[in-house]
This record gives C-alpha cells, structure tokens and sequence, in this order.
C-alpha cells in the first residue's frame, strides 16, 4: 500500500510517499481501506514534537472508509461497513494518511450513507465540540434535538473547524447560537454553519451586541483564544456560565478576575479531546453519529466549511495548509469514493 511516513520530527518536508506492507487486524482491531483522510492542527503539530516510539509515523487521526477485514474477537459482519475514525494515530504508528489503517474496533464509527468526505471531518473537531457543549455545570450531558432549546451558546471563532462544529452540534440541539468571526467573508460561513447571530468582533462590540441578544448572559463560551478574549467572556457569562477552552490561539497563558468570576459561581473548563473523561468521549461518540444519521451535521462551504483536497502525493503541502490556518477543512484523498 501507499502511505506518508516520517521518521523523524520537523517541517512538512519530513513527511515521505512510501510503500508498506497492508498491516494485519489485530485482536479487537479491524483493517479500514481509507477513502478519505482528514488533517487537524493537532497533525502538524504531532509532526514538529511529539516523540516516536516506533521510529516511525504515518499522520493523521480522523478519516473515512470501507472496513476490510477484522482480528480476532471481531464481528465478521463489519467488513464492507462504511465507517468513520477518530484518534487513529493517538499513541499508535498506524494514521489515516495512507491506503489502509488499522484501529481498534470502538474507532471504526458506523457512517451510514454519509459522504466520505463528512466522516473525515468528524473526529477531532465534533468530538471537542461536544465536550465544549456538555462540559458546564448547566450544560447537558447528551446532545440530542431540544437538549439546549433553552440556552444561548457562544461560539468565539465560527469560522473554524472546531468553530463551525460546535455551530452544527448545538444548533442540532436547538440551541441559540451566537458566533463571532473577524471579517464579513468568515461572517457567511458561520451564517451558513447556522449561527442563529454572527458579531464581528473587528467591527463591533462583541459584549454590547451579544448582550442585546443574551441580557442575563451565555450558558457557555467554546473558547478558541482565551488570551484574547477573557475579559469578554467574564463579561458575558450567565450565573452557573462555562468556558470552554479547547486551543491557544493568540497566546498560551490567560489572566482571570477572581471576584467577577466567584460572584456567577462561573467555570473555566479546559479542553482536549485525547485526554477527556471516558464516559463524555463514549457519549459524544453516540451523539455524534445521530447527528450525522438525522442529517444534523453537513461539510463543504453551503454548510460553512469549505472543503480543501489533496492527493495522498501532497500531504506536505496538505500540512502546510493547515500550518498557515487554511480557512474550512484540509482533506487527503487516499482513494475514490
């Protein structure tokens, strides 16, 4: 098979076009014949520090195919199942940037008639998304239709992946959604993503206009820069309000008031999708599918994320892409559809 390999840490040009043997299913793991390999920040990233175990990588944690064949303890009846994954490279050699991948069985997530191209997208971003809508003291643990009918979300960056996920998955459960974006270009998108008001924040003032919607303040902020954006957050959370921080765009450290955030009862809530409790990763699993089987979640720029596709031959520039902050989804095409 073909397949991007690195073998050490470093720029996009690390990341090598090779031919491997098609690796076997282990116990409790299934063979996935990729269609479609998503590439997140947490991608390149990986390719700049983290360490090898193995000696080698091939990139890449979410995707899309066609389950091939299963290991031992497997269900016999997966093979030829549509599937979607997600950490397929979290602490394994064996990523999505290739023809085939091996993941445990749990990682092979149904996708039904669903594009390929929309299971690729899923992983990190929904997945982080849905802990951002779950994880405040008043915040519901399942999201479903009608599961936040009655709560204002704010979505600080709209216009990005993770952005324009929360976007889908809170408007899925009915709720009022708020988005910022910093032009009118990005403004569309998260229009488009559903965002029942978008504020700009270059333009406006974001605690005046949201407040005009939210008199008593959000339920919950999914927050892509707390250094920039902390003191308008504390400004605009309702009593029991969370913040959700799931990246450190604009700076790795953040300053809070004690007393403005005591008063509310308020919470900083920080996120990472690899890391988060098992149970809300297991239930975020649940509810994300169901989105996707009720038609609740859409990609391309019609739903707010335009698509950017590459060949299996150009994952570096597919990297580089994300590495500059490509505006929508970086896609790699291991296969046709």
């Amino acid at each position: 098979m073909k397949a991007i390999v690195y073998e050490r840490t470093g720029d996009p040009s690390v990341l090598r076009l090779v031919d491997r043997p098609v690796p076997e299913p282990g116990p409790g793991e299934v063979l996935v014949r990729l269609a479609v390999s998503g590439v997140n920040p947490t991608d390149w990233k990986a390719r700049r520090q983290w360490p090898l175990p193995e000696g080698w990588q091939t990139p890449g944690q979410d995707g899309a195919g066609v389950v091939e064949a299963v290991g031992g303890g497997v269900d016999a009846d997966l093979v030829g199942e549509r599937v979607w994954l997600w950490e397929a490279a979290w602490q394994r050699p064996w990523g999505t940037a290739a023809e085939y991948t091996v993941v445990p069985v749990r990682q092979a997530v149904p996708l039904g008639d669903a594009s390929f191209d929309l299971g690729a997208c899923l992983g990190i971003p929904f997945l982080t998304a849905h802990r951002c809508l779950t994880a405040g003291e008043y915040m519901p643990e399942r999201l479903h239709p009608g599961a936040l009918s009655d709560h204002v979300v704010l979505v600080q960056g709209g216009a990005g992946a993770v952005g324009n996920a929360a976007i889908q998955l809170a408007r899925w459960a009915d709720a009022c959604v708020v988005a910022t974006v910093s032009s009118p270009e990005k403004a569309q998108l998260a229009a488009a993503a559903g965002a029942s008001f978008v504020v700009d924040y270059r333009r406006q003032d974001v605690v005046e206009e949201v407040r005009k919607i939210a008199p008593d303040g959000v339920h919950t902020v999914v927050e892509v820069s707390a250094a920039r954006n902390a003191a308008v957050d504390v400004q605009l959370l309702r009593s029991g309000g969370a913040v959700c921080v799931y990246a450190d765009d604009g700076g790795d450290e953040v300053t809070l008031p004690i007393r403005p955030l005591m008063v509310p009862n308020a919470r900083w809530q920080f996120v990472l999708v690899y890391t988060e409790p098992k149970a809300a990763k297991a239930q975020a699993l649940v509810d994300v599918a169901a989105a996707v089987a009720q038609g609740g979640v859409r990609v391309g720029e019609e739903a707010g994320l335009p698509l950017h596709r590459y060949p299996l031959a150009e994952t570096a520039a597919a990297h580089q892409a994300v590495e500059d902050s490509v505006v929508g989804k970086v896609l790699v095409t291991t296969a046709e559809e």
